[in-house]
């Protein structure tokens, strides 16, 4: 008797604490009711079959106790009931089953006017790429990834020269409209997964994924990775803003294109050890929630040097050296008003790796009050150098452009070593490839080495070298150059 009435105790327990426990799901704001509705059936279903296991198990434990003056009977078959649990099981998996299969069909016809969005998720971050005027997205392939190129994007694909990149966590999407979420990793499993929209989908390395939704209720929403992805997992969060359509083409017009990330990457203006300090803050993952544009993750580094910064428990610091230094090593001593402990420290950064970091933050987001440029160590820009006029008689100097365009920072010209081989006797020589190949460095390949770096990769080099955005003309400026050397004594 009294295991009977636990059982029905904790069964009460359990309905008043689904009831009252606040468990209903986040608002709806996609066009995916359909999934709360088969969510709603499973529920109703499930629970219907607990309730009834749990106040038969409560009735057998009762009905059956053991009785000194009763005996029990042996029955090994009981048919009806066979058929009876039988003919209901299979009634309600069914009504389960109908309308999840039903949903899914939905998930999988992508309408026909749903624009894309490639989602790139790696540990801990979120990157975005949308397609530019054309409205295709480029090619993209693993092996060209580099912190120049974080999507992969193919040089050589004309469609993806306009596509429009997003290296902060932040994502727009016009309120109405449809659209196709194209999922990809760069490490390990991650899950896409924004509540209020309910559909959700892995991220697998090696795969491209999709999934669907329309937003149709505007605001801003928590993009959270589902998917249990290593120590950072908790921290791997993202915003989504649901806006108008006009707000939204205004977002995207602001964005840099994929050409136009290529070309600031090799004419940035940025001094050495900013450019050193941009690189540490890709690898390490510190753009995913800083960047250059407001974040709701962590203060925007664009005019953050020298700002005064109100902290957390009311007290203002001039945002110098020495605070950058503490907010990365420590960043939970000085937390910035407005914004939650969720920063991971960074002992094992070098003073020279800090030091390389503050200048990126200084150079690229541009210094604020009474700080000068040249307190602040920020860099002249380059001298430009002036070539030919289209028309003129006289032909483009390779010399001039490898100069200017910075090959020889990384390419000797007098046969010592160097980032990438000299170009010293380099023409016509002989090449071993990272994938064993030998190969003749005739004109064809010279070509290839300047448009697509990292398609045959040099044994002994590493996948370093941007792709370089120039025409023709000064394409063959510089092979002829190239072999010019080839032929110095």
């Amino acid at each position: 008797m009294t295991i009977a009435i636990v059982l029905i105790a904790l069964l009460l327990a359990s309905l008043w604490f689904h009831f009252a426990g606040g468990w209903q799901l986040p608002e709806l704001a996609s066009n995916w009711g359909d999934i709360d509705l088969t969510i709603a059936i499973t529920l109703v279903i499930t629970g219907l079959v607990f309730i009834a296991v749990v106040v038969f198990m409560a009735w057998a434990v009762y009905r059956y106790r053991y009785r000194k003056d009763q005996q029990a009977e042996y029955q090994p078959e009981n048919s009806r009931l066979e058929w009876w649990l039988t003919g209901l099981t299979a009634v309600g998996i069914t009504a389960m089953l109908v309308p999840g299969l039903y949903v899914y069909s939905d998930v999988v016809s992508v309408p026909d006017d749903a624009h894309q969005v490639e989602v790139l998720a790696e540990q801990w971050s979120w990157k975005f790429r949308l397609p530019g005027e054309d409205g295709l997205l480029g090619r993209t392939d693993i092996k060209r990834i580099a912190p120049d190129n974080p999507f992969g994007i193919d040089p050589a694909d004309s469609a993806g020269q306009d596509d429009r990149l997003v290296t902060t966590n932040r994502l727009h999407l016009p309120l109405d409209k449809p659209v196709q979420i194209l999922l990809r990793s760069k490490d390990v499993l991650h899950d896409f997964y924004v509540p209020q929209m309910r559909n959700k989908i892995d991220a697998v390395p090696g795969i491209v994924s999709s999934m669907w939704f329309t937003p149709t209720r505007e605001g801003e929403f928590e993009i959270l990775c589902a998917e249990l992805c290593g120590v950072g997992h908790f921290n791997m969060r993202g915003s989504l803003l649901v806006e108008s359509p006009d707000s939204f083409q205004a977002w995207v017009a602001g964005l840099p294109t994929f050409a136009s990330s290529m070309t600031a990457s090799v004419s940035s203006g940025l001094s050495p050890q900013a450019r050193e300090g941009e690189t540490l803050a890709t690898s390490q993952g510190c753009l995913a929630c800083h960047g250059f544009e407001s974040s709701p993750l962590a203060p925007s580094w664009l005019g953050l040097y020298g700002k005064q910064e109100t902290l957390s428990d009311g007290s203002t610091v001039l945002v110098d050296d020495a605070y950058l230094i503490e907010a990365i090593r420590e960043p939970g001593v000085s937390l910035v008003e407005g914004y939650t402990n969720v920063m991971p420290p960074y002992p094992a950064l070098t003073d020279l790796q800090l030091e390389a970091i503050i200048a990126y933050i200084r150079e690229r987001g541009g210094v604020v009050g009474d700080v000068s440029p040249e307190e602040a160590g920020a860099a002249e820009p380059p001298v430009p150098v002036t070539l030919p006029a289209e028309g003129a008689a006289e032909p483009l100097s390779g010399e001039q452009l490898a100069r200017s365009k910075g090959c020889i920072a990384c390419h000797s010209i007098d046969g010592k070593p160097g980032v990438g081989p000299s170009w010293l006797g380099l023409a016509g020589s002989e090449r071993t490839l990272t994938d064993g190949r030998t190969l003749v460095a005739d004109e064809p390949y010279l070509r290839r080495a300047i448009i697509e770096p990292a398609a045959e990769l040099v044994e002994g080099y590493q996948p370093l070298m941007p792709p370089m955005p120039l025409t023709e003309e000064e394409t063959q400026a510089l092979i002829l150059y190239i072999q010019e050397l080839a032929d110095s004594p």
